[in-house]
């Protein structure tokens, strides 16, 4: 193998769990990567974010205390806010504050309303598809262990996601300093604080796990947030057009443009998403030791969600509920694979699927049905994470918060 290429990456394409994906990369016409592309895809599990590394090399150099204040400050009102600022800061968010000339911000408005128009199937399948799946990738799982992924609990870091995810997809969240562009910035410089800690750690062998939070495993993680979930919707019964999709596929390519993925990995169009998730799985797919043991607390996970009224039947239900959508969209071999039961009767979804069909073709056949569709869908989805926080909200990086202090 290439010395240049850590030894996790598997000589040739792994196959791509579940049938989900699979059914729909085979009906865009998909194939395997070729030899150069899965070439490349090992190549930049050793590549980072250069642009953030660098500054937050230059943050501790200077000193946090000083400069996190700073950084903060420019996120929140913009680098014209701190009229002192030293060069580097200015440099970074120069380049971020200007959005590329390729961004349509009709695209990006039109797929805040398709985001909400998904309503809570699509967190559902975001959680039991791309989330849960995503644990099979074993690599990042030594990542996520590392930062302490097991004691902080599922539910945490997903609620986490799922918040920034809807920050991401908010009226107007990815205009400077809207709250979808101030929660990118901010994981982006978190997943730069992580990249420097765990990868200074003494049981981190980089010549076979590659760098922490690569670009390899930031293309998938940031596909399989943003566009899995829509998929997913779609096997439940949600009608999504052509413009829908591409404009998902748009905001997703603006988004990881901020998160500091690289161009060659940001999808032009939806198809092209589906292809950047299908070939970064044949190439991150490597169960091990590490996915059940991540897995499986979310499994029982829901027994402890929060519900107002009859708590202890609704947990019940919703854990066999989540069960029923994974197993629908990763298969028994992945679900053996996770830890989890082989089996189970995908009766969430098939109760759903008339419900949403129906329920999308109201939403485009009568006028102003589509947006009024889209306000419910979002109060859903924000209804959902009070359910897995509780009274606490959810805090985009906490979960990561001890890593400032030891990176």
């Amino acid at each position: 193998m290439d010395s240049t290429i850590p030894s996790r990456h598997p000589a040739a394409p792994k196959a791509v769990p579940g049938p989900g994906l699979r059914l729909v990369a085979g009906a865009l016409g998909l194939r395997k990567p070729t030899t150069a592309q899965f070439h490349e895809l090992g190549a930049a599990l050793n590549a980072g974010d250069r642009p953030m590394d660098e500054l937050v090399d230059w943050m501790y150099r200077e000193g946090m205390a000083t400069t996190r204040p700073l950084f903060e400050r420019a996120l929140r009102g913009g680098i014209a806010t701190v009229p002192q600022a030293p060069g580097p800061l200015r440099e970074f968010f120069d380049y971020v504050e200007a959005a590329p000339d390729w961004v349509d911000w009709d695209k990006i408005r039109h797929a805040e309303r398709v985001f909400g128009v998904v309503g809570r199937d699509g967190l559902y399948a975001a959680r039991d598809m791309s989330f849960l799946g995503g644990y099979l990738a074993s690599g990042f799982n030594k990542t996520l262990l590392r930062t302490g992924a097991l004691e902080k609990g599922p539910a945490k870091r997903f609620a986490e996601t799922t918040q920034w995810a809807m920050d991401v997809a908010s009226d107007g969240g990815m205009l400077p300093q809207g709250a979808g562009y101030r929660s990118t910035v901010h994981v982006r410089m978190i997943h730069s604080m992580v990249r420097r800690h765990v990868a200074a750690l003494p049981d981190w062998r980089g010549e076979e796990w590659g760098l922490p939070i690569n670009q390899t495993d930031m293309a998938a993680t940031l596909v399989g947030a943003l566009i899995a979930p829509m998929v997913g919707a779609m096997g439940m019964g949600r009608l999504v057009t052509p413009r829908d999709a591409d404009a998902a596929a748009h905001l997703t390519r603006y988004v990881g443009w901020l998160m500091g993925v690289e161009e060659r990995f940001l999808p032009n169009d939806f198809r092209d998403s589906v292809r950047i998730l299908y070939h970064t799985m044949t190439a991150i797919t490597h169960p091990d030791e590490t996915s059940p043991q991540l897995a499986l607390p979310m499994r029982d996970e829901p027994l402890g969600w929060h519900y107002r009224h009859l708590a202890g039947l609704r947990r019940r239900i919703a854990r066999s509920q989540h069960l029923s959508i994974a197993t629908m969209f990763l298969g028994p071999a992945a679900m053996r694979k996770l830890g989890l039961p082989a089996y189970t009767l995908p009766w969430y979804p098939l109760l759903r699927i008339p419900f949403n069909l129906a329920q999308s073709i109201w939403a485009r056949a009568v006028p102003g049905r589509f947006e009024r569709a889209a306000v419910r869908g979002r109060a859903a989805q924000l209804a959902f994470i009070r359910t897995l926080t509780g009274t606490d909200a959810a805090v985009i990086g906490d979960s990561a918060q001890h890593i400032g202090h030891a990176a």
